[in-house]
């Protein structure tokens, strides 16, 4: 096959779709790239294949990067996010043991009231919550924390955080190992199939847009392959664009159930592009729009804001010093590479690099090039507001 051949990892998730339609629909051949994408069985192989030069790119939770930045997790290679490759996507879960007490004690598993639900959910545990996880640094981890801390339950101090892969996470939920979950999708999903989960909220009513997963390279690599790295951004971005269009899905649908990606039925994969999300065995049905996305509201950009927070967090919780932490974590977030690959296309990019987070309650129209850019919203549960230049 023509093209400068990239090694690419990638976790059979919704939201891997990006870098599979850059592939499958021609956007990396455009550019003159082979993506030679390669699954992996963990979060903790994946980033091991990409700090060993296994991979030159990978599909990677958002906070990875930065905990690598900030010495966290034993990898000691330097990492760079050089685009967020999708924004939500993730989904809560409890076993149905912990949901009939729920649902016993009032709760209507309305799939979009942040505080009812994790109320409901303290107040339903007969003991300690085991909560499983993809990996200690990921987005799952992070929405967790915040949620539980603000509703009373500090975490992960009150909780016992599990790390299990998201293809087994409804094994886990199944031999009762776990009480509840954070996953992204399909895998929430295969635990409301098999009869033993019951979904509880999206991760989207935690943190309305929250980076889920980062384009992340070596930052060495960044470095020396800067003209690879743009033909790669552009390759995602013209994919995530794809992706947007409403008549998109049912292919997307049916190139992600294939056996070297998911390998799953493409009508559960559906599920988590259009929204509509089956929440119990019982067939109640939820509508979330918005649950993933992969381009509109600027969705693509690495707002050194956003590694800000997620640094701020980590550095929280961990005791390290907070502006140090933050400044590492901005950094991680290459807005000017992303910039700089996306220059002269039709791409309408923020005239910031940085903003407040949790701000936008409803679409907001920002400075861009074009003056056409809306951002969606992105507010926290609890109404916070994170600013990077005073929450130190």
């Amino acid at each position: 096959m023509k093209g400068v051949r990239i090694p690419v990892g990638f976790i059979p998730l919704v939201d891997s779709a990006p870098l599979i339609v850059a592939h499958e629909m021609g956007y990396a051949a455009e550019e003159g790239l082979h993506l030679d994408l390669r699954r992996a069985p963990s979060w903790s192989g994946l980033r091991d294949m990409l700090s060993f030069g296994q991979v030159d790119a990978a599909h990677m939770l958002s906070p990875v990067p930065v905990a690598t930045a900030l010495g966290l997790g034993g990898a000691g290679t330097p990492l760079a996010a050089l685009s967020v490759l999708s924004v939500n996507g993730n989904v809560i879960g409890v076993n149905t043991d912990l949901a009939a007490a729920m649902a016993e004690a009032g709760h209507d598993f309305a799939f979009n009231n942040a505080e009812a639900a994790g109320k409901a959910l303290i107040g339903a545990a007969k003991a300690r919550l085991r909560i499983g996880v993809p990996f200690p640094f990921s987005m799952h981890a992070e929405l967790l924390y915040y949620w539980l801390t603000a509703l009373g339950l500090p975490a992960p101090q009150n909780v016992d955080i599990r790390t299990v892969p998201p293809p087994l996470m409804a094994d886990a939920i199944r031999a009762g190992e776990i009480d509840a979950f954070c996953v992204g999708e399909p895998w929430g999903s295969i635990a409301v199939e098999q009869g033993h989960g019951v979904l509880l909220l999206p991760g989207k009513a935690i943190w309305g847009f929250a980076p889920e997963k980062v384009l992340a390279v070596r930052r060495d690599w960044a470095a020396q392959e800067t003209a690879l790295s743009g033909r790669l951004i552009r390759s995602v971005w013209r994919a995530a664009r794809w992706l947007a269009r409403p008549d998109s899905r049912t292919l997307a649908a049916e190139l992600l159930s294939r056996e070297p990606y998911l390998n799953l039925p493409p009508e559960i994969i559906d599920r988590a592009l259009t929204g509509q999300l089956t929440v119990n065995a019982q067939g109640l049905q939820r509508s979330v729009p918005g649950f993933v996305a992969f381009h509109d509201g600027a969705a693509g950009f690495p707002w050194r804001s956003q590694g800000n927070w997620i640094a701020m967090q980590l550095a929280s919780r961990t005791g390290l010093d907070r502006d140090a932490a933050m400044r590492a974590g901005g950094d991680v977030f290459r807005s000017d590479l992303y910039r700089a690959a996306l220059a002269g296309l039709d791409a309408d990019l923020p005239g910031a690099s940085s903003k407040l987070e949790g701000s936008n309650r409803q679409d907001t129209a920002v400075a861009s090039a074009s003056g056409r850019l809306i951002l969606r919203p992105d507010r926290f549960f609890d109404g916070r507001i994170f600013d990077p230049d005073l929450d130190r």
